[in-house]
């Protein structure tokens, strides 16, 4: 007979503040979101030992949690362009094109979008993070930083199970809002005056995919009809795997405050704006919504809303002109997409044979020496920033990021070899592959 289960317990208390456990590491990633993640993958291929911190219990960041459903600025311009971002990427598009239905590139009318099934990315992120022998702190709020010479020695942050205190001869900040660096004391950048909207996803299930209406005939349909729905926003579009009865909806506008308490609130607002949203495409679309159901809600996705002081601010003229930097690290296409009011967001386009470019120096704090940004949170103007922190840049964004610390060790970002850095990116600034056969692709009928 198996041996009885042990009811034995011990009585323990709390003394004083709780010590913290101590961990060191060579770089350690905070933020785990497609820039973090693809940080730490590619520090952990250069050898590094790597930790990778977020607030979230869950890898994935935004792209998993707050069910983004888009890989966009990937490709160039036209309608099977050629890709922008390799490494990290060529790795998570073969494992979507691994697992049926999980993946679906919408070719046209501007560029090519990956759309993507959130669970198969959640997968992809944690099986990667685990054959890379990376080590993962989740739950973490960042709560106090050591800061000497203009270097962040060591992070404390918080979980529910107590707190770690990192110790890093280099840091990845990529938190989305700069918080280590802000937390740091190092200068960062918010909006002078204006703000930078975000959005609450919703995924719909039982669609009718056949009788789904266009994105012009939703946003149409909301100019003329969102005040009798509460609705705020005045266009919306969703995402479609073909085959899956599944529409990842995006058709809200939500402020996304810094302050803890409206921060919390605006959360709430959110879903309820997306219900309403749900409530007006059931009404208005019965064809292609009259059975849906909500399966799932998002967190709130967010844009921009703080970031650093680099030792280059980009800015939308030098994406308008296609400045082409000598640092390089990474580029894209996509449009400027600026969500500043509330009912809408200026969408401006550019010409098929265009490419815009990353510097480094963005990604580089002018006042520290060990941190390198990745996604949301480079220095950029706000119309500048709404074009690059796409995932697609995001990707090269944070392989820059491990490349340079990688190549900095226990000195000075500012000073490390730039031709070595450029040779470790020249594939993500230079190469020019097509996925897809383009004889072929020019007898196929784009999607619109």
């Amino acid at each position: 007979m198996p041996a009885a289960p042990s009811t034995e317990t011990v009585i323990v208390r709390r003394n004083g503040n709780g010590e913290f456990r101590r961990l060191k590491c060579d770089i350690c990633v905070v933020g785990a979101g497609i820039a973090g993640i693809s940080a730490a993958l590619q520090a952990a291929k250069l050898g590094r030992k790597v930790i990778l911190v977020d607030s979230q219990p869950a890898l994935g960041g935004q792209a998993v949690n707050s069910i983004i459903a888009t890989f966009c600025g990937l490709f160039s311009n036209g309608t099977h362009g050629y890709q922008f971002t390799y490494g990290v990427a060529d790795d998570l598009l073969a494992y979507l094109e691994s697992v049926e239905q999980a993946v679906h590139y919408r070719h046209g009318p501007r560029t090519t979008v990956v759309y993507y099934d959130e669970v198969t990315l959640g997968r992809w992120v944690e099986q990667s993070v685990l054959a890379a022998d990376i080590s993962p702190v989740l739950g973490a709020m960042l709560l106090d930083t050591k800061v000497e010479s203009g270097r962040i020695v060591s992070a404390d942050f918080m979980t529910r199970y107590g707190g770690v205190t990192i110790e890093a001869d280099g840091y990845v900040e990529a938190s989305g809002d700069a918080a280590l660096l802000w937390q740091a004391g190092f200068a960062c950048r918010e909006p002078a005056n204006h703000r930078v909207y975000g959005t609450q996803m919703v995924v719909l299930e039982n669609i009718d995919e056949e009788r789904q209406p266009t994105r012009e005939a939703i946003s149409e349909r909301m100019k003329e009809r969102g005040d009798a729905y509460g609705l705020l926003r005045r266009e919306g579009l969703g995402f479609t795997i073909p085959g899956r009865g599944i529409a990842a909806m995006n058709m809200t506008h939500v402020e996304t405050p810094l302050d803890p308490v409206e921060a919390s609130a605006k959360a709430l607002e959110g879903k309820d704006q997306a219900s309403r949203a749900v409530d007006f495409l059931k009404a208005e679309f019965p064809e292609g919504f009259g059975k849906a159901r909500v399966r799932s809600f998002g967190l709130p996705g967010i844009r921009q809303t703080r970031w650093i002081v680099g030792r280059h601010h980009l800015t939308v003229d030098e994406i308008k002109s296609q400045t082409k930097f000598d640092d390089a690290i990474g580029r894209t296409a996509w449009p400027i997409e600026l969500h500043d009011h509330g009912d809408g967001h200026h969408w401006i386009v550019f010409d098929e044979d265009h490419e815009h470019y990353i510097p480094l120096g963005s990604l580089v704090p002018a006042e520290c020496h060990n941190v390198v940004a990745a996604g949301r949170c480079i220095d950029a103007d706000s119309a500048a920033l709404s074009s690059v922190r796409v995932m697609g840049p995001c990707i090269a964004m944070g392989m820059a990021a491990a490349h340079a610390l990688d190549l900095a060790g226990s000195g000075s970002v500012h000073q490390i070899d730039m031709e070595k850095m450029r040779g470790r990116v020249a594939d993500n600034v230079e190469k020019k592959h097509y996925r897809w056969d383009q004889k072929e692709m020019a007898s196929v009928t784009t999607a619109h």
